[in-house]
């Protein structure tokens, strides 16, 4: 494993046990990030990175009892919060790293990936295994319930012209991965970047 991949678990694991509990009004907020996917009954979908699960019950419901919803995350205390919280119930959960999939090419319809990004150990390569893993035309949500001023004014530093979450910068990198920005959203209350699949 990595240095990048096991200071992204060390992270993470040291926040699973109470990660519900610092974000418990979140729900709503995922709920409508999920909507903007589109997704349709029967629908295939990924959760990238999807820590605790707190997506995957939106997920489900938006693909119904036929679809499939697969969560992975690499950091095996943030999927043993989500089967403590009864989220295995909305999918099948996979510890695994979203840099090395272990899912059929263009298998998926489309993948949400909350607060994703800035934990890429090498986001283009990394967003292009994602690409991989979809269906021309399938979709991409980046998405994180605040957004980078806000998140920036709460972890006490500024934003900077570096951040991978900035228009003029995510534009190029998702056209670099197989990806087509196709909305971008940065507000107090949101951060929501859809991209679909190029053909």
């Amino acid at each position: 494993m990595s240095d990048d991949h096991t200071r992204v678990q060390e992270f993470f694991t040291a926040r699973a046990a109470d990660w519900d509990s610092r974000f418990p009004d979140d729900g709503p907020a995922y709920r409508a990030a999920v909507s903007e996917l589109g997704l349709r009954p029967g629908g295939r979908v990924l959760d990238a990175g999807c820590g605790t699960g707190r997506a995957l019950s939106a997920l489900r419901d938006a693909v119904g009892p036929t679809g499939h919803v697969i969560g992975a995350d690499l950091t095996p205390a943030m999927l043993h919060a989500a089967v403590r919280a009864g989220r295995q119930t909305y999918g099948r959960l996979l510890l695994t790293d979203v840099a090395r999939l272990p899912l059929r090419t263009q298998s998926l319809d489309a993948v949400f990936g909350a607060g994703l990004i800035s934990h890429l150990p090498d986001p283009l390569e990394n967003l292009r295994e994602l690409a991989r893993v979809v269906r021309p035309g399938g979709l991409l949500a980046l998405y994180h319930p605040i957004g980078r001023a806000a998140l920036a004014a709460r972890q006490g530093r500024q934003l900077t012209p570096d951040d991978l979450r900035a228009e003029p910068n995510l534009h190029p990198l998702l056209a670099g991965s197989g990806w087509r920005l196709t909305s971008y959203v940065d507000e107090d209350t949101r951060f929501l970047a859809l991209a679909v699949r190029e053909g």
